[in-house]
């Protein structure tokens, strides 16, 4: 799916983790009885108002499990993650009250056969070819493509390409591995990560590959059985998903650059990504595909 910047326009620019921990953000909070789950609000409620898919509440779509993001291994359990409250943050400043999740199959939202839904936040990397049936947002994040191992492996750029590597399919990082790496042993695809996190734990292929981001919560919850060897810069940026044609694009929009301009979203990213990861992301060493 998805270089580990926040923020979009000037602030993908190589921000490290450590400048995004120091940072305190420039939002106004709101009054703790304008929580959402156990988020805290910023901005203005109702400053962007619109008009969502279902009444009184923003109806997202999410492909789960995404620790860090959102906090839950169901939509009803899930209170608080980076994206989560990203979300709450959305409907607050729409002056709506509720955050709806719905958690949906990988393959079917990026190719837009999902229905009744406002927007998706589920760490979707934008693509062009995506572009043909979904709307994208502005960026609101970047992350390249992380190589996640059993702990103890020895691996370099020379030694990936005999690797077993195990890949969620329909997403960049299996793009990737097939066109730009292009490992000597078959390639295995999963329909989503959990399963591939078990075959690796199970040994049944080398290394995971799937975004930076992912593969460093992955590896700080392994319990030191886990761990991030390296990564493939792609320079590719998430974005929340709309339906296509969505009369509501051009308002998220403004609410996610508000978020960004106000220092919202870094505080999200030093609470629940910082937190999760354990690993500041600059010190994973970076390797060539041709290497």
């Amino acid at each position: 799916m998805k270089r580990l910047r926040f923020g979009a326009a000037g602030m993908l620019g190589g921000v490290a983790l450590a400048s995004v921990v120091l940072a305190l953000g420039l939002a106004r909070p709101a009054a703790a009885a304008d929580m959402i789950g156990n988020c805290e609000m910023t901005g203005q409620k109702g400053s962007f108002p619109l008009t969502p898919a279902q009444a009184g509440q923003l109806t997202v779509e999410v492909n789960l499990p995404a620790p860090g993001w959102w906090n839950g291994d169901t939509p009803d359990t899930i209170k608080d993650g980076y994206e989560y409250c990203m979300a709450a943050n959305i409907v607050y400043r729409a002056g709506l009250d509720k955050v709806a999740v719905t958690n949906v199959a990988w393959d079917a939202l990026v190719a837009g056969q999902t229905k009744a839904f406002d927007l998706a936040l589920s760490q979707i990397s934008i693509t062009d070819e995506r572009k043909k049936v979904v709307d994208f947002s502005v960026p609101y994040f970047s992350s390249d493509i992380g190589i996640l191992v059993k702990k103890g492996l020895k691996v370099d750029g020379a030694t990936m390409k005999s690797l077993r590597i195990g890949v969620q399919g329909a997403t960049t990082g299996a793009d990737f591995v097939a066109n730009k790496l292009k490992p000597v042993p078959p390639v295995k695809v999963f329909p989503d990560t959990p399963s591939m996190f078990a075959a690796l734990a199970a040994g049944q292929i080398d290394a995971a590959m799937t975004d930076t981001a992912i593969v460093l919560g992955q590896a700080s919850a392994s319990t030191g059985t886990m761990e991030v060897v390296g990564q493939y810069s792609t320079g590719e940026t998430y974005g929340a998903l709309y339906p296509k044609g969505s009369p509501n694009g051009a308002t998220f929009d403004k609410i996610i650059q508000s978020m960004i301009d106000d220092g919202t979203l870094k505080k999200l990213a030093n609470k629940y990504l910082a937190a999760a990861w354990g690993t500041d992301p600059t010190t994973v060493p970076y390797f060539q595909p041709g290497s």
